[in-house]
């Protein structure tokens, strides 16, 4: 089974959308969203059938209890990361701000402080004829790789057989969770902006992936918006020996398709003939 990771330098370049006509188009078995800070590829990529749903547990998270607790503040004052509050005498973890350290547990003369483990996300799996694997996690917490590659795994394991194409809608970015979703991937592609700020996150997404030796194609959408900076593009991956696989136009119709929950490969219009042949060539290279 081939996988088809889907990038992006930053967030609303076109990356779901692209993603979300891929598996339409290819009819794929096997899908995973790894934008876990902000999933969304379930909004186009519609199920028919509940998911199987889990906790992912992330660090340690202090909790005190308050028939236990004196009110001396110790845990407060030691507390680098300001996370203990008092409240009528009685001190209460700040979720968001506690990392999990433990020095409060070790200081506190009552033992009111405990640490326990943390539930930090949600995953979801979504199984019948074929596999659709994803996740959220919660905010302000960390182990977003982690989860990422927990998505990952839930895809491949559960993948039919017979699946010959997992297509994956990564993060935004060159953080953790891209890193994370980059690792045993056949091809990556990049939705690039046509924009000075684009081609500046392209060339910050080129040099991550190339780190991990993960072959790299790109396309551009929106190209019409700045077919100045789309040169630039072109001449860029030229210069750097990374495939083009062709440009998508704007194109109104992508916006009433997505606010009606819809894939643009089931409409009529011309940003969903671009991105069959964008995805053509893709296809091409993994050689599906």
């Amino acid at each position: 089974m081939k996988r088809l990771l889907l990038l992006s330098g930053k967030g609303g370049t076109g990356k779901t959308t692209t993603a979300a006509a891929f598996i339409r188009f290819a009819q794929a078995k096997a899908a995973a969203d790894c934008d876990v800070d902000a999933p969304n590829l379930h909004l186009i990529h519609a199920q028919t059938t509940a998911p199987q749903v889990s906790d992912f547990f992330g660090g340690d998270k202090a909790v005190i209890d308050p028939a236990r607790c004196t009110g001396c503040g110790l845990c407060q004052t030691h507390c680098r990361f300001d996370a203990l509050i008092a409240q009528n005498g009685i001190y209460q973890v700040n979720e968001y701000a506690c990392e999990g350290c433990g020095v409060c547990a070790q200081v506190c003369p009552q033992g009111a402080v405990r640490l326990t483990e943390d539930i930090a996300g949600r995953r979801e799996l979504y199984r019948d004829d074929k596999v659709f694997s994803t996740a959220t996690l919660k905010m302000g917490r960390g182990n977003s790789g982690k989860l990422v590659t927990e998505v990952k795994m839930a895809m491949l394991k559960n993948a039919p057989e017979d699946a010959a194409l997992a297509i994956v809608d990564g993060s935004p970015g060159i953080g953790c969770p891209v890193i994370s979703s980059v690792s045993g991937m056949d091809l990556v592609l990049v939705v690039a902006e046509p924009s000075r700020s684009g081609i500046s996150d392209l060339q910050r997404l080129v040099k991550t992936v190339r780190t991990f030796g993960a072959k790299l194609a790109v396309c551009v959408n929106k190209w019409d918006v700045s077919p100045e900076n789309t040169q630039a593009i072109r001449a860029y991956c030229q210069q750097e020996d990374i495939t083009f696989t062709g440009v998508i136009p704007y194109d109104k119709a992508a916006s009433s398709a997505i606010n009606a929950g819809k894939s643009l490969a089931d409409v009529d219009c011309p940003a969903r003939e671009a991105l069959k042949s964008v995805f053509e060539a893709t296809n091409k290279l993994l050689d599906v």
